[in-house]
């Protein structure tokens, strides 16, 4: 897996003060997309045991509220096993810090296809990868980005399409639960 960046006291992707990673690879491709430089998954920075170190240190600060996937895309192939080990780490160590994800996956793209493919015959099911992602986190930010539906006043978004959902509640009640709208 390879990230272009970790940005520490980051305001604007998610609640409070956050450190934010910036995974490479995307296979969206969305026209007019705002970080077209994250779609190959080659470019970057390789994610290794000093930049998991420099999550660790930046999420152990006591005003650090949590972090936040984006790219690129978290839940592209590439970066599967990484996100999901690491989001493991800060559960366990930091269960107090919230976790959001963006990805351009819709809510029920990403659970449908793990209820179609739960059963397949493969000893590696990237899409219950990505549905064990999804249940750990707190916040998921889904949908590609859409030019035409582009509203700089929605919060956390870019496009009207896209919707920022409370993921614990949504499948508590087993129906899309907002964040905020």
């Amino acid at each position: 897996m390879n990230y272009l960046k970790i940005d520490h006291d980051d305001v604007c992707n998610g609640i409070g003060l956050r450190c934010t990673i910036w995974f490479s690879g995307c296979s969206h491709h969305c026209p007019s997309c705002q970080n077209p430089q994250t779609w190959n998954p080659d470019s970057g920075i390789p994610f290794d045991e000093s930049a998991k170190q420099e999550i660790i240190n930046e999420l152990s600060k006591d005003y650090i509220s949590g972090i936040t996937f984006s790219g690129g895309d978290p839940l592209h192939e590439n970066n599967l096993k990484d996100v999901v080990n690491l989001i493991f780490k800060v559960k366990e160590n930091f269960p107090q810090k919230t976790i959001w994800l963006y990805t351009g996956y819709s809510f029920e793209e990403l659970k449908e296809m793990y209820k179609t493919m739960q059963f397949a015959f493969s000893p590696y099911n990237e899409w219950k990868v990505r549905w064990d992602i999804i249940k750990m986190c707190d916040v998921l930010v889904d949908g590609e980005y859409i030019e035409e539906q582009k509203d700089i006043t929605l919060k956390w978004r870019g496009s009207k399409n896209q919707r920022v959902i409370n993921i614990p509640e949504t499948l508590k009640q087993n129906k899309i639960v907002s964040y905020c709208d």
